[in-house]
């Protein structure tokens, strides 16, 4: 599943945060990103926006669970940590086929049946299947999503007992 954040509505979101700025590694620029959407958006030449402006992407690199970015014109450890707690936006990627939390927020949730279930308030990560947060309080794994319509619906086939 992407993990882009974005606000609720029928529509996709112009931008989404897709990751945030944290603390500078080393002396020459470089700022470790915890990244929430695919590492593409990291690709040298990318451009992100925060509250700041727009970010360049000169170089990136896996490290350990984050990402290493050296940013276009940030060339020291002051202007990486100028940057820290910057969240990081971009607009929507299209992938059919993939649940962006986006695109659940606010969708009512129906059993296979057709039961109305609830309304996702959250999506929650978990290491086995992230979570579908019902306003009510149930929570429903991912796996157990069978369709979807963008904002508007959400069709699980739970097993027996799981939200009683």
């Amino acid at each position: 599943m992407g993990r882009e954040v974005g606000a609720p509505s029928g529509t996709a979101p112009a931008e989404l945060e897709v990751g945030r700025i944290g603390k500078p590694h080393g002396l020459a620029g470089e700022v470790r990103v915890e990244l929430w959407s695919d590492p593409s958006r990291l690709a040298p030449g990318s451009v992100l926006s925060t509250d700041c402006g727009p970010l360049t992407v000169a170089d990136s690199r896996p490290h350990q669970d984050r990402h290493l970015v050296r940013f276009v014109g940030v060339e020291d450890r002051a202007g990486a940590e100028r940057l820290r707690g910057l969240l990081l936006r971009a607009a929507p990627l299209e992938r059919p086929g993939t649940l962006w939390v986006h695109e659940l927020l606010g969708a009512a949730v129906v059993a296979a049946d057709g039961r109305p279930l609830g309304v996702v308030s959250a999506v929650e990560a978990n290491p086995a299947s992230d979570l579908l947060v019902l306003e009510g309080g149930g929570l429903i794994p991912l796996r157990f999503v069978t369709a979807h319509e963008p904002g508007v619906r959400v069709v699980v086939d739970v097993p027996e007992g799981l939200l009683d």
